[in-house]
């Protein structure tokens, strides 16, 4: 009973403020979501509210600043893990890990890795899902229409520039709420 009131109070606050779901989320029990783009600290309440509102439990890496007293507790309540990005931590290998532990497993990701303007994303969520043998389920904000959109999901073919090349296409139409550009893809190296 709680669950349906928490996602009927999400739907609600969503359709009060304009927004709407376009998609649905696969219904395999382990995926990797990829949001973008990453432009405002909105981008974070709007995914609350939508992962709310489609009654699903989706985890998220966040900056350790977010998981410090008085707020730490509530970020980790809602499916938050701390990553200090100061240290060379191996979070390919850890995702993954957790991929392969943890039933129904579900994690997502802003491949820009932060709201500034970049000139290139990172390939950490292509690598995690082509180790975790886990689709890419894309996720556009779409602040110019108020829409959230789900694509449907991409299996990681190993022809990474191939992939990306598509996903990268699926977010040119989309706006952010401080629009900037998408970049062109240019693998990093390997993590």
């Amino acid at each position: 009973m709680l669950k349906q009131g928490f996602a009927a109070l999400c739907r609600w606050l969503l359709t009060l403020s304009g927004w709407k779901i376009v998609g649905t989320l696969p219904t395999q029990a382990k995926y990797l979501v990829i949001v973008a783009p990453h432009t405002s600290n909105w981008d974070f309440i709007i995914g609350v509210l939508a992962r709310g509102a489609l009654q699903t439990r989706i985890h998220f890496l966040g900056k350790h600043q977010l998981f410090i007293p008085p707020w730490g507790w509530l970020f980790r309540a809602i499916g938050g893990s701390p990553v200090d990005r100061r240290k060379n931590n191996n979070l390919v290998d850890s995702a993954v890990q957790l991929f392969a532990t943890v039933p129904d497993y579900k994690l997502a990701l802003a491949p820009e890795g932060t709201r500034s303007a970049v000139t290139r994303w990172k390939c950490g969520f292509y690598y995690i899902a082509s180790q975790a043998k886990v689709p890419i389920v894309a996720v556009g904000l779409d602040f110019s229409r108020r829409n959230i959109i789900i694509r449907a999901p991409l299996q990681p073919s190993g022809d990474m520039m191939r992939d990306m090349i598509d996903i990268i296409a699926f977010y040119r139409e989309i706006r952010g709420r401080h629009p900037k550009d998408i970049p062109d893809f240019t693998p990093n190296a390997k993590p």
